[in-house]
């Protein structure tokens, strides 16, 4: 019996509208919940909005509204995205609700229970837009207006100094046992790249980390010090646990996070450093368990350039979506990128691929075949004839494709496009075998043959599209319609289950249509 699987976006921080890259780190999280759910795992997915802070507290201002309208407005708009994307959450968490204050109270009373909080006084460097403290050892200098000289983060937002009383963590206490934490347990960060980052930043040492803010009052209060607020980072990295009941006795806690059960953060890799060394941190001293596994994702580049507002190169997913399909859009996103890197798009690129690995390979060959079977065979399944070496190829090579795809998935890495290129893979050798095969000269000299090569290419297409059905579930539904399938028999464990002779199906209709080239990219 496999372990429950507990798997969650990074929540997204609602001060403007989502863009592309928020939809891009749903879709393939989705897409990984997904699969597990095909495979027979009991997952739970969560996705939401991060609600507080002075971003959120400065962007209500700049509306004329409430911090609280605002949240209220946006984090609309981000459970529309998941919606409209086929997003299957079972939870989208909001931190303004009640629960998750009592959550994030109940963990900052535990560090404080541990000795690991005290009162001091912050002077230091700090982003608004990141919502980061950086030391000035990570300040990078640049040339603003007329010339002078301005400090700005790591990520190139600017920074202010900023002094207030604040409730301090005493992150430098766990340093060793981070730097344990990611020698000896490979797995908890991935891909490489980010751990080796954070065991080298780590290893420069840890500075005690400020929690609490005292020069705005939009967040949670700090538990005995009420003109406190937790330092957003600290609520919003409870949010994974709220979900889960914490700190209430519920079902759902113990399945999915204290007793064993297997979970991963998927985030970006900006976002890794608090995910990974001042989240574990915050356990380790709350004495909880610590996540599985956090995977930190690359950006998604539009046309090779990161997207921002000043350049005016953001993207809505949702405009994208209503322009080329919600199955299109996944589809290229989750085959393009190489997951764990940098990718990049364009709408030319999403036309090309998607017309030529759904369109041409696999609405064509459905059509084709569904449309012979409707003609010739009265709308039923045919009989299947003696197999010759080409059926057992055909059914041997998509055996091992799953065998291969299984494997990969189960690594770690989730490396998505890889096993979608396998599937690609299968569709093109199951098109040469409708090709090679020739069933519409067979039916002319040996229908029973034709029949045969029908009934193979039917069974091929039902299996790819299970095989798909975590990629693009209503394009692979639709087509699993056209085979007659029922729903309780389209996930992994009934790949074996061959499709049935005699078989009546419904008239069959295309499901890919090929996309035109835009006039204009926007």
């Amino acid at each position: 019996m496999s372990k429950p699987f507990y798997i969650t976006t990074a929540i997204s921080y609602p001060n403007g509208p989502p863009h592309i890259g928020h939809a891009y780190e749903a879709i393939a999280t989705d897409a990984i919940a997904r699969f597990q759910r095909l495979s027979g795992r009991d997952v739970r997915f969560q996705t939401g909005t991060d609600e507080h802070g002075l971003k959120m507290a400065q962007a209500a201002t700049a509306k004329g509204i409430s911090p609280q309208e605002l949240a209220d407005e946006m984090a609309n708009q981000f459970i529309v995205m998941c919606d409209k994307l086929n997003v299957s959450y079972d939870r989208f968490i909001r931190t303004t609700e009640a629960e998750h204050h009592k959550a994030s109270q109940a963990i900052w009373q535990a560090m404080e229970a541990n000795g690991d909080l005290y009162l001091d006084k912050y002077e230091g460097w700090y982003s608004v837009r990141d919502e980061a403290y950086y030391d000035e050892s990570e300040l990078i200098e640049a040339e603003g207006e007329g010339g002078a000289k301005e400090k700005l983060s790591p990520q190139g937002t600017p920074v202010e100094w900023t002094v207030e009383e604040s409730w301090f963590f005493r992150l430098s206490k766990y340093q060793e046992p981070l730097l344990k934490l990611f020698k000896e347990t490979p797995g908890f960060l991935k891909p490489d790249s980010r751990r080796n980052e954070m065991i080298k930043f780590v290893e420069g040492g840890l500075n005690d980390l400020s929690i609490s803010r005292t020069s705005f009052d939009w967040g949670v209060k700090v538990p005995g010090s009420e003109n406190h607020v937790m330092y957003v980072w600290v609520d919003a990295l409870t949010n994974y646990l709220t979900g889960l009941g914490y700190p209430q006795e519920t079902d759902l806690y113990p399945k999915y996070w204290s007793e064993g059960g297997d979970m991963a953060h998927i985030i970006g890799k900006d976002i890794v450093r608090f995910h990974t060394i001042y989240w574990p941190a915050f356990l380790m001293s709350a004495n909880l368990p610590l996540p599985k596994q956090v995977f930190g994702h690359g950006f998604l580049l539009n046309r090779g350039e990161k997207m921002s507002k000043s350049v005016g190169n953001v993207v809505d997913p949702i405009a994208l979506a209503d322009a080329f399909g919600v199955d299109q859009l996944r589809y290229f996103l989750l085959s393009e990128v190489v997951f764990g890197k940098d990718g990049t798009y364009s709408t030319e690129m999403i036309v090309t691929k998607t017309n030529a690995d759904l369109a041409n390979n696999f609405g064509n060959l459905a059509q084709r075949s569904l449309s012979m079977i409707a003609k010739n065979c009265d709308g039923k399944v045919p009989e299947a004839g003696p197999k010759t070496d080409a059926e057992e190829q055909l059914a041997s090579d998509m055996t091992a494709c799953f065998s291969n795809i299984k494997t990969l998935m189960s690594n770690g890495e989730f490396p998505i496009h890889a096993a979608i290129d396998l599937l690609r893979e299968r569709l093109s050798a199951t098109n040469q075998y409708f090709a090679d095969q020739a069933p519409w000269a067979l039916r002319k000299t040996d229908p029973a043959r034709a029949d045969t090569v029908l009934y193979y290419t039917a069974e091929s297409i039902r299996q790819l599209a299970i095989m798909l059905r975590w990629v693009i579930p209503e394009s692979c539904d639709k087509m699993l319609d056209l085979l007659g399938q029922d729903m309780d028999k389209r996930d992994f464990g009934h790949l074996t289950d061959a499709i049935v002779s005699g078989l009546t199906l419904p008239a069959p209709s295309g499901i890919f249509p090929r996309l035109e080239m835009p006039e204009a990219d926007g």
